[in-house]
């Protein structure tokens, strides 16, 4: 499957995400990946799901780029494909190794009804991504924050963090404070030799001064640089 068509696949399926699930979406494994997830199909119909491990990379502004699997990136399913009854539960088994760490990939759910009108034949692709952490944990000196300014015209915070080293870690969360307001922002990956942009709403009466990154072993302050008001 190409990316335009798992761009198009994705778009069709967001108004269908309460009827099937995959569960749960994330998993993080230190060296060898050994898991499961749960894929549910909560329709009225019956349901064909097909599942193919996929690489990715993540753009700084943190959209998903998917492509074949990686070579050096070793997974085994216990199924490649499931027909599930409306309201079954079925779990798929897996294991995964990498010929160099850290590594991640996603396992696409995609599902579909095994009978074919002739309209369009929606398909809904759902992930389980999988993360392969290295021994050695992402280390402070790892983390470069570039940027981080507010824009008084926005009223957005917009930051940009960069990791040097070799490590893969996760911001686990972003937090903003000022005179008068506080901010919270998610986490999210961030892989080696990558950079991420975010962009954190902001309503307080006056510019905030300071944001805090925290990650696993660490936390970084970073004061704020304010642009003049319009």
């Amino acid at each position: 499957m190409n990316l335009r068509t798992l761009s198009i696949v994705c778009l069709l399926g967001t108004k269908l995400t309460l009827a099937q699930t995959v569960q749960p979406m994330i998993s993080e494994y230190r060296i060898h990946g050994d898991g499961k997830f749960a894929v549910t199909n909560n329709s009225l119909g019956p349901m064909v799901v097909l599942l193919e491990p996929m690489s990715f990379s993540i753009t700084p502004e943190g959209r998903g780029v998917f492509r074949q699997l990686d070579p050096g990136i070793h997974v085994e399913l216990s199924s490649s494909s499931l027909k599930l009854a409306p309201g079954q539960t079925s779990y798929v088994f897996y294991k995964a190794d990498a010929d160099a760490l850290p590594a991640w990939f996603t396992v696409y759910a995609t599902f579909s009804s095994p009978r074919h009108g002739e309209g369009l034949d929606v398909r809904l692709m759902l992930p389980h991504t999988v993360y392969l952490l290295q021994k050695t944990p992402l280390a402070l000196e790892d983390v470069h924050v570039i940027d981080a300014h507010y824009s008084a015209e926005t009223r957005k915070l917009i930051c940009t963090l960069e990791n040097v080293g070799r490590s893969l870690g996760r911001l686990q969360e972003l937090h903003a404070s000022g005179p008068h307001g506080s901010a919270e922002g998610g986490g999210f990956p961030l892989l080696p030799g990558n950079r991420r942009q975010v962009e954190l709403p902001w309503s307080g009466s006056e510019p905030p001064r300071e944001l805090v990154f925290r990650f696993e072993h660490f936390s970084i302050k970073k004061p704020v640089a304010a642009e003049a008001t319009p």
